[in-house]
């Protein structure tokens, strides 16, 4: 059984109420930190990547735990971000969907192809 959203959601809503007065909580004005934040957990992912390879991450278990972990920071730190904007796990969930079917329909060769040749 997987997570959804909502779960997720309550989640970092716990961890909020429970370090509230500690950490910065969830408010329009502190978006920009947790998304900031979450490019530095991106980063640290990125040095997995670098130093490591994709193929160590695969194959090492250590590692790989090591990597999902960070990976969970990145997501921990985003769903931050849209609590601080007061989007709802339904309307994520929405606005996901009709990117990924618009995602399925697209052509990205025949879109990107007048960057790929020379002017």
């Amino acid at each position: 059984m997987g997570m959804t959203m909502q779960d997720w959601m309550d989640i970092q809503n716990q961890l909020q109420e429970k370090y509230k007065g500690i950490w910065e909580g969830d408010s329009p004005e502190t978006a920009q930190h947790h998304l900031l934040y979450a490019v530095e957990e991106i980063g640290e992912v990125s040095a997995i990547m670098k130093k490591r390879s994709p193929q160590a991450v695969v194959r090492d278990e250590t590692l790989r735990a090591h990597f999902c972990e960070e990976m969970a920071d990145v997501f921990m730190y985003l769903t931050d971000v849209l609590l601080c904007c007061g989007v709802t796990a339904e309307e994520f969930e929405q606005a996901y969907q009709a990117k990924a079917d618009r995602n399925l329909k697209r052509d990205f060769s025949k879109e990107h192809q007048a960057y790929l040749q020379d002017s």
